[in-house]
Order: C-alpha cells, then sequence, then structure tokens
C-alpha cells in the first residue's frame, strides 16, 4: 500500500477520535441536564448501543475500508487519487451530498423492506432519545450499508481529508439529532427566532425533524415514523415526499408494539432469535393477512385521532397496530369531527380511505 493510502488511514484515524469527542460532549450536556439519570433504559439498551458502537468503530469500519481499498487496488488501479485535483471544500460537499443521497435511500428502504427492516429494527425500538440511539442497529446493517463502501471509493481516489472533515459533520448533526439535548426547542417557542430555524430545518436535520421519525405513532401529530429519512440534509426528505416539520416533539418514542427482545437478538439477527414470540426477530415469525371482503363498522368520538390500517396485517382491524413496519405501507390518519358509526374499508382496495366505497364487492 503506498504512502497516500496510508496517510489516508491515518487521516481516517483523526477523524475518530473527533467523532468519538462529539460523543463525550453530548454524554457531558446530557449528564449535566441530568438526562442520563433520568433514564430508563435497560442493560439490556446500554449493552446494545455501547456494543454497536465500538464495533461500527473499531471493527466494521476498518474492515470494509480495507477491502474496498483492495478491491479498487485490484479493479480500478488507475482511478486512484481521481478526485486529488478538487479544491479541499468542494471534495467536502461533494463527498457529503453524495453520502447522505445514498444514506436516505437505503435508510428508506430499511422501512419498506421485511428483511432490512429487521436489520434495523433495533433502531426504533428506543423508547426514549439519547446520543448513543444514534448507533442501534444489527451488525449486518452497517456491513450492508452503501455509505461504508462509499466511503473506501473516496479515500482510494484522494478524498480522505475531505472525507475525514465530512465524516465529523455527518456524526455531530446525527449525534445531536438523536441527543435528549434538543437545541432548536427554544427556537419554536420564541417568535424572532423562528425564522432562524424554519431556514435552518429547511437544509439540515434538526432535532424535532428526526425525533418526529422517532416517534411511536403518527396519531400524535408529530411523528412520522415513515418519513423523516434524512441523516444530514433534510432536502432529500423535501424532494422525495418524505418530510414533515413539526416543530415539537413526540409524546412517545418506540414501537406501538413492545417487544423483549436481548441485545444479541437484536444486534446479531439472523444469526440469533428473539425468545418472545410476539417479536419480529422471533424464529418462524409471520404477519398474516387480516383483510375482510366486508367493510368494519366503527363507533368513533369527535374529535379525536384514528389511524387507518392500509397494509391489511393489522391485528387491529380497521385501525393500525404498527405491522406495516417493513412493508412501505403507512397508516392513514383519520380525525373524527363528530360522534358517529362509520363504515371503514376492510379490504384495503378502497379509493376513499379510510372510508369503504364498495371496492370489495369488485376486487379479486
Amino acid at each position: 500500500m503506498n504512502m497516500e493510502l496510508l496517510q489516508s488511514l491515518e487521516t481516517g484515524n483523526i477523524s475518530t477520535w473527533m467523532v468519538l469527542g462529539v460523543l463525550i460532549t453530548f454524554s457531558i450536556i446530557e449528564i449535566g441536564f441530568g438526562f442520563l439519570k433520568q433514564s430508563q433504559r435497560s442493560k439490556d439498551d446500554w449493552t446494545l448501543e455501547i456494543i454497536s458502537f465500538i464495533t461500527l468503530s473499531l471493527l466494521v469500519k476498518p474492515l470494509v475500508l480495507g477491502i474496498t481499498l483492495f478491491l479498487c487496488a485490484a479493479v480500478i488501479p488507475d482511478t486512484e487519487q481521481a478526485l486529488a485535483w478538487i479544491p479541499f471544500g468542494w471534495a467536502c460537499l461533494m463527498y457529503l451530498l453524495t453520502d447522505d443521497l445514498i444514506q436516505y435511500f437505503y435508510h428508506r428502504g430499511a422501512h419498506a423492506h421485511p428483511f432490512f427492516w429487521k436489520l434495523h429494527r433495533a433502531h426504533h425500538q428506543a423508547e426514549e432519545m439519547g446520543f448513543f440511539v444514534s448507533y442501534r442497529n444489527a451488525a449486518l446493517y452497517y456491513l450492508l450499508m452503501p455509505n461504508v463502501w462509499w466511503l473506501g471509493l473516496v479515500v482510494f481516489w484522494g478524498g480522505a481529508g475531505p472525507a475525514a472533515l465530512g465524516l465529523v459533520i455527518k456524526q455531530a448533526i446525527i449525534i445531536s439529532s438523536h441527543s435528549r439535548v434538543t437545541w432548536d426547542a427554544p427556537f419554536y417557542r420564541h417568535k424572532l427566532l423562528r425564522p432562524l430555524i424554519r431556514l435552518l430545518e429547511r437544509i439540515f436535520i434538526t432535532p424535532a425533524f428526526h425525533h418526529a421519525h422517532h416517534g411511536q405513532s403518527k396519531a400524535d401529530g408529530v411523528s412520522n415514523p415513515n418519513g423523516n429519512f434524512g441523516n444530514l440534509f433534510s432536502i432529500w426528505d423535501q424532494l422525495f415526499g418524505s418530510a414533515h416539520f413539526p416543530r415539537s416533539f413526540p409524546v412517545a418514542y418506540g414501537l406501538p408494539q413492545a417487544t423483549h427482545d436481548r441485545w444479541h437478538a437484536a444486534y446479531l439477527y439472523p444469526l440469533a432469535a428473539s425468545s418472545d414470540p410476539k417479536s419480529e426477530l422471533s424464529r418462524g415469525f409471520k404477519k398474516h393477512n387480516t383483510t375482510s371482503s366486508k367493510p368494519s363498522r366503527q363507533q368513533v368520538e369527535a374529535g379525536k385521532t384514528y389511524l387507518w390500517c392500509s397494509c391489511g396485517l393489522s391485528q387491529n382491524q380497521p385501525f393500525c397496530d404498527g405491522s406495516h413496519h417493513g412493508t412501505g405501507h403507512q397508516p392513514v390518519v383519520y380525525v373524527a369531527q363528530k360522534d358517529a358509526n362509520l363504515s371503514f374499508c376492510h379490504c384495503k382496495h378502497t379509493g376513499k380511505p379510510p372510508f369503504c366505497d364498495n371496492s370489495h364487492l369488485t376486487a379479486k
């Protein structure tokens, strides 16, 4: 390996230490505000988060980086240092934009495909936010993450310095958006500060924007668990129709159906499995179609919010119970205008969701 690549690896080590510094900073702040003392995290939560961070930093990233550099040297040796001519600032911006766009689609895909959802599910099991939540994912989720491989390409092409700075910027935003230190909250409360935060949130991920992604249910009017997929920039969510700017915070975090998964079941899936039969991570777990050819009559209360199941997998038909996670479907929000007995679609073919339009009479 030539001197340039050795220097690239050293630059990567420096960025790792800088990210660790960001983590320590947020841990000190959270301790100072008493958040860690108030934490209800279980031993399994802490174990999963700490092990995930350590293995990602010291094992997964170095392993993938080494494999990528080896493959590039063997397959595309003539492209080595291809980006070295680009000015540092522009190279850093190029790295960040490309990296974040790739991660947006990878993250969004993890909410739409069952297997990848199970790798990502641990991230959404957290029932409270905190800086270490940033790293809750199965090991295989990170091994398959295209961003880690993209980093290796950029390093091979001579962009190690810009990528190292980009990683620090990106991790600072990600850690802050997961933290309980909601620095943007005062901006929403004070009229004079609102224009500034509304500009910032249209570019970067703020705590309110990302906390909404971790909210338990859209029924609170704030949460957007199947949207707000961005990690650094909110521009991708805006471009691809998945953005929701709540400017407040969810009333509850985590999954609608809580399960008792040990840390190793979440982290080592699919090699390990949950002992909780209700968990998607348990052996042989299957979601069942619960649709019906007849509409469902339901009494609703004025002012109450209902989530209509659109995926057809809920065990609480016609309403959502969270079974849509990993399917790409989202529940439909309905706020009752008055007390009434209504006919909700149960076949999921209606053209007027959430209500029945007699599509069940013609559906095959």
